[in-house]
C-alpha cells in the first residue's frame, strides 16, 4: 500500500524546517527497503544537532510521530537523519 507516501515525506519536511536554522536546504527522500519505507531527511550539518536533540529524544519523538503516521496509512516507515553534503 503507498497512500501514506506523501504524507510521511510531507510530515518528516514540516517536522525538519521547524527545527532548521537553513530551513531552505532541508529535503526528504523515500525509499522501500525489505518492506519498510525508508524516510531519510537531510539537513544542514548545524542542524542536525537539533534534531537528534539531547540524548536522542528529538530524533525519537520524529521517528514516532512517522511511524505512527506509516502506521495509519497501513505501511511501516523508519526515519533516517542525514547530513546535506
Amino acid at each position: 500500500m503507498t497512500t501514506g507516501q506523501p504524507q510521511l515525506t510531507a510530515l518528516a519536511e514540516a517536522i525538519g524546517k521547524t527545527l532548521a536554522d537553513e530551513p531552505d536546504l532541508v529535503r526528504v527522500t523515500e525509499a522501500e527497503h525489505r518492506g519498510i519505507r525508508v524516510v531519510e531527511l537531510f539537513m544542514a550539518p548545524g542542524d542536525i544537532g537539533r534534531v537528534i536533540g539531547r540524548q536522542g529524544r528529538t530524533a525519537q519523538a520524529i521517528r514516532t510521530l512517522v511511524a505512527l503516521a506509516a502506521d495509519r496509512a497501513g505501511v511501516k516507515a523508519q526515519v533516517e537523519f542525514r547530513e546535506v553534503r
